[in-house]
């Protein structure tokens, strides 16, 4: 006889697999409703920015980096501190930069030097081109040419003059070998054909003490640093280096009229390390686009001889590339070599 099931027994609640990940899912979404809210990623800046400097305190690059660090912290919202790290056309400046964590807290401060040195030093630690990221170019400026009122020249021609008459006793001064002050007077040696002794310093603030205390007779410096000291006859002004006269110092001749075709200049710019996240490299660009746009900054720019650049991280990475390129032919042409 068969026997009937006992419905009435009660049935085992075995659950399915889908039955098991549907619950599992439940549970773990009610337990995160249990947990307190994530902290939202902190926005750049939220610490302190280094801004590294290549030259020494009191240089042109050192006034200029103030400025830009001043305004940078007023739109930032955080400190901009300067870090002066001169000495060797500014690569240990450059080295000290690359090596950075890649966020944004380390900006350095390049110029033509920076161009210059990539050629013109061997085994560099960095590539100019490889271990940064452009973030633009904000000024451009020019240098005059000085001499120590002791001299006894007043013109270009005639320091020309006296050094031909007498080689090799004559001297000049440098923020370093492959700074642009060095540059500036490697160039002019050249093309006049005389012999003047260089004299390197750790930056163009030492570089300028020595000739206001006549301890060198001449200084390719730039306007900015050399202005008051011209002003006052503490130092007499040659010539300038840009191609034409410049407008506020109408009755100062260029280098180009003594000796044709000569020209130097400088630019500064902003880098940041390699790998630094493009959001960060563009608030760091749009920084200082309204650094330079700000009435302020601008003023005290053009009042000690810069020109402002409005200026693209692309834009930047081609001139770099176009200024290596003029820097290694310069280097080429007039035979310049680490002493």
């Amino acid at each position: 006889m068969a026997v009937e099931p006992n419905r009435s027994a009660p049935r085992k609640n075995i659950a399915t697999p889908s039955r098991r990940c549907f619950i599992a899912t439940c549970l773990a979404a009610f337990a995160a409703l249990l947990l307190p809210p994530a902290a939202p990623a902190q926005p750049y800046p939220d610490r302190t920015i280094s801004y590294v400097v290549p030259s020494s305190p009191g240089s042109s690059p050192d006034i200029v980096g103030r400025i830009m660090a001043d305004a940078l912290a007023k739109i930032l919202g955080q400190p901009v501190v300067v870090l002066n790290r001169s000495g060797a056309g500014g690569t240990i400046a450059a080295a000290a930069a690359a090596k950075a964590a890649p966020d944004g807290y380390t900006i350095l401060q390049a110029n033509t030097n920076h161009s210059f040195s990539q050629t013109f030093y061997r085994n560099l630690p960095y590539d100019l081109e490889h271990d940064f990221s452009p973030v633009g170019r904000f000024a451009s400026a020019f240098y005059i040419v000085t001499a120590h009122p002791k001299l006894g020249v007043r013109t270009l021609p005639e320091l020309i003059a006296k050094a031909k008459a007498a080689p090799g006793t004559l001297n000049y001064a440098s923020g370093g070998i492959g700074a642009a002050t060095f540059i500036v007077t490697e160039v002019l040696k050249a093309q006049a054909g005389i012999d003047l002794v260089h004299v390197p310093y750790a930056g163009g603030g030492p570089a300028l003490a020595s000739i206001l205390g006549g301890v060198t007779d001449v200084y390719g410096s730039p306007y900015a640093t050399a202005k008051p000291f011209v002003d006052q006859g503490k130092l007499v002004g040659l010539a300038v280096t840009s191609a034409e006269r410049i407008a506020y110092l109408a009755d100062v001749p260029t280098v180009a009229e003594t000796l044709p075709g000569y020209e130097v200049t400088t630019w500064y710019g902003l880098m940041l390390p390699a790998g630094t996240p493009k959001a960060v490299r563009d608030r760091v660009q749009a920084a200082a686009l309204q650094a330079i746009d700000m009435a302020e900054t601008r003023k005290r720019l053009e009042e000690l001889g810069y020109v402002t650049i409005r200026d693209t991280p692309e834009a930047f990475g081609r001139f770099l590339q176009e200024d290596i390129a003029k820097m290694a032919r310069l280097i080429k042409q007039y035979n310049l070599k680490p002493e």
